[in-house]
């Protein structure tokens, strides 16, 4: 139990996909424009990076590696993200048209976003069991949400604040990650 919360804690703070690894930034800047749809984003990566996770191992596991096709690898998991994308894609489209349209072209962009293959990648690397997958995957995912979010409120608070001319726009957003990236690395002692 304690190995899980570490790599729990470990995927969502200290390893953080976004601040540490970099992955996933179109998303992280294109849609945390306002908490609640960066906070939807994040959901919705959340639950296709556990789903992904859980469903790469038991095919990597199952599939690839008693077949020997362990070079599939990739291939195959981009087309596990791209079906379970397309699931939440139509299930938002029914469920809440509104969210849909506000996340637009970045929901289908879920399926390129290389947070959610590089999870199911490190997870055969790192040769993770599947509890240990599902668990990385959420761990990793709820540190995308926790970045998006706080991304988010940072954008919405500098938007009504005085901001000198060159710095208007994208490169305040991209000094505020870059700071965020820098607190981040306080977690690093925390494991």
């Amino acid at each position: 139990m304690k190995e899980m919360i570490l790599l729990l804690v470990g995927a969502a703070l200290v390893n953080n996909v976004v601040l540490s690894q970099f992955y996933g930034l179109c998303p992280f800047l294109g849609v945390s424009k306002q908490v609640k749809t960066a906070a939807s984003m994040g959901l919705a990566v959340l639950f296709v990076i556990t789903i992904a996770s859980a469903i790469a191992n038991l095919i990597y596991t199952y599939v690839l590696v008693p077949l020997d096709l362990t070079f599939l690898q990739t291939i195959v998991f981009i087309l596990v993200i791209a079906a379970l994308v397309q699931f939440v894609e139509m299930f938002l489209k029914k469920s809440n048209p509104g969210l849909y349209k506000a996340l637009g072209v970045y929901l289908p962009l879920i399926t390129t976003n290389c947070a959610v293959l590089g999870v199911a990648l490190s997870n055969v690397q790192e040769e993770y069991g599947f509890v240990q997958s599902v668990v990385n995957g959420i761990g990793t995912s709820l540190g995308f949400l926790i970045a998006i979010v706080i991304m988010a409120g940072i954008r919405e608070k500098t938007a009504h604040n005085k901001v000198i001319g060159p710095f208007k726009g994208m490169p305040v957003v991209l000094f505020a990650a870059a700071l965020m990236a820098i607190a981040f690395t306080g977690f690093a002692g925390l494991i």
